[in-house]
């Protein structure tokens, strides 16, 4: 199985980048993992709508260019559907079970994702009402992703 993240924006705290590590190292027994990272675009301190417009339209851009076509498209984004991990676990088994055999889950930046996007999307998923920094957002996904394999594979893991 494959699992992409396509997500905007680089990850420049050491503290998160090991823990993407450690979840890429644990996920490897389970899946090929890949992290596309596209870069995100500059913007001023109070961007007008039609700025902040041209700018996830920008951003969906490069999203595209790095989504597969074939994979289960599953978009982050706060106005997406709260799942318990076991449902999310279910989601896997039940694309899996459909044929399924590559993911991508996109996150998107501080502006979030474009309509274009999410519209594309097999699920929109959220994580919670609250807002997190798009970059922990990775580490939270990934923690999630191992989770699911996890409870899909009858093995413990904590709770």
């Amino acid at each position: 199985m494959n699992i992409n993240i396509v997500a905007v924006g680089k990850i420049r705290e050491k503290y998160l980048k090991d823990a993407i590590d450690e979840y890429s190292k644990r996920l490897s027994r389970f899946c090929k993992l890949k992290i596309t990272e596209v870069p995100d675009e500059s913007m001023s301190d109070r961007p007008s709508d039609s700025e902040k417009a041209q700018i996830l339209k920008k951003e969906a851009e490069k999203i595209n260019s790095a989504i597969g076509g074939t994979d289960v498209l599953v978009t982050l984004c706060v106005e997406g559907k709260q799942l318990p991990s076991e449902k999310f676990a279910h989601f896997f088994a039940e694309e899996t079970l459909k044929g399924a055999s590559s993911f991508t889950f996109v996150i998107g930046g501080s502006l979030g994702l474009s309509d274009e996007i999410k519209a594309k999307s097999k699920l929109r998923l959220s994580f919670s009402e609250m807002t997190f920094p798009h970059q922990l957002m990775r580490v939270i996904l990934l923690e999630q992703v191992y989770r699911a394999f996890k409870i899909n594979a009858n093995e413990n893991y904590h709770k």
